[in-house]
């Protein structure tokens, strides 16, 4: 890490009073982020509004071209239409954007990110200024599967995803509370954010259809994950369900290597893996659970066994908090490592 460290800098969020948002903030007051200046910005209906971060009463700014003045790193958590609005500016005005939307991700020129797994790749920001924080899906299954790719390659991915309502936002939380709420009083479940009941129910629809079938979540994670790995060879399909689940996406993956690895070296790598937590005592119960990564840093691991039916195949169970890892986390960690390598 450089001098860079000790330097203290002004930041700007974009989306402060969205969930990812609020989510940015307690990240980077547990991380102790080198702040001198934190600067809120939000759409017109939240300006004025007053958060409280590291005992300091902040007023809400409205989010404009404008608003970027002295800023050194924007993080992005406003969807992708204000990303392509305003992260310009805001990079014009002499900051690096670190964006959460899907606006910039796929741009060949813009740098996808996730620290543990491909840090080198913040040297691309300097290009346009923007970095692009991957799918929330993608990162959490990345950061399980990146010592497994550097060991023994990966020649195929087989994914199910068991996703929690928090990654549609506040307002599908507050729909699967209610719904909830109206199942036990027996008054009728009305929905709005998804397109059927959610409450004790399971989607196999996150985002919208295209033509081959497949949903955009599902292909976001088929080329997130080969532009992060660079690598294009890799067989990719996915399954992307949305479950009565507030807070924690649960994976299942099934890995094709490239050679023989076992149950056992698996988990000796990933033990040893950043961002990694194994949990995998199944004859005591014990295996990731949405509940337990909740609020939770880590990446959980477990259910690792070799797949039968194939002669280089395993299983793995992969569990995140979306918001944090899945965004929050994310995002901050790689203005992290800008800052310490490359600011």
């Amino acid at each position: 890490m450089n001098d860079n460290a000790q330097k203290t800098y002004n930041v700007a969020i974009a989306g402060a009073t969205g969930a990812v948002g609020g989510a940015m903030l307690d990240v980077l007051k547990r991380r102790n982020f080198p702040i001198n200046e934190l600067r809120l910005l939000a759409s017109p209906r939240s300006v004025g509004k007053t958060i409280t971060f590291d005992g300091k009463e902040i007023k809400v700014q409205l989010l404009s071209n404008d608003a970027f003045e002295g800023i050194d790193i924007a993080l992005f958590s406003a969807g992708a239409t204000r990303s392509l609005d305003f992260a310009p500016a805001a990079v014009k005005a002499g900051a690096v954007v670190i964006d959460n939307s899907s606006a910039y991700r796929m741009d060949s020129e813009i740098p996808l990110v996730v620290p543990e797994v491909n840090p080198h790749a913040i040297a691309q920001y300097k290009k346009h200024g923007i970095i692009a924080n991957p799918n929330c899906s993608t990162i959490q299954m990345l950061v399980a599967l990146k010592p497994i790719l550097d060991k023994v390659g990966i020649k195929r991915l087989v994914i199910s995803t068991y996703q929690a309502v928090s990654g549609t936002g506040t307002q599908a939380i507050e729909e699967l509370q209610q719904q909830v709420k109206s199942h036990v009083n027996g008054s009728e479940i009305e929905s709005s954010v998804y397109p059927h009941q959610i409450a004790f129910n399971c989607l196999p629809h996150i985002d919208s259809f295209l033509e081959n079938g497949y949903t955009k979540e599902e292909m976001k994670m088929v080329n997130e994950t080969r532009k992060i790995f660079e690598d294009d060879s890799i067989a990719i399909t996915a399954t992307t369900v949305r479950v009565p689940v507030f807070y924690g996406h649960s994976e299942s993956v099934n890995v094709e290597t490239n050679s023989k690895i076992t149950v056992a070296e698996v988990k000796e790598l990933l033990s040893d893996a950043p961002g990694i937590k194994i949990v995998d005592d199944p004859k005591n119960d014990q295996y990731p659970l949405a509940t337990n990564s909740a609020g939770n840093f880590d990446t959980l691991v477990g259910r690792i066994r070799e797949d039968e039916s194939i002669a280089n195949g395993l299983n793995l169970w992969i569990v995140s908090d979306n918001i944090l890892k899945g965004a929050a986390l994310n995002a901050v960690q790689i203005a992290e490592t800008y800052i310490a390598d490359y600011k």
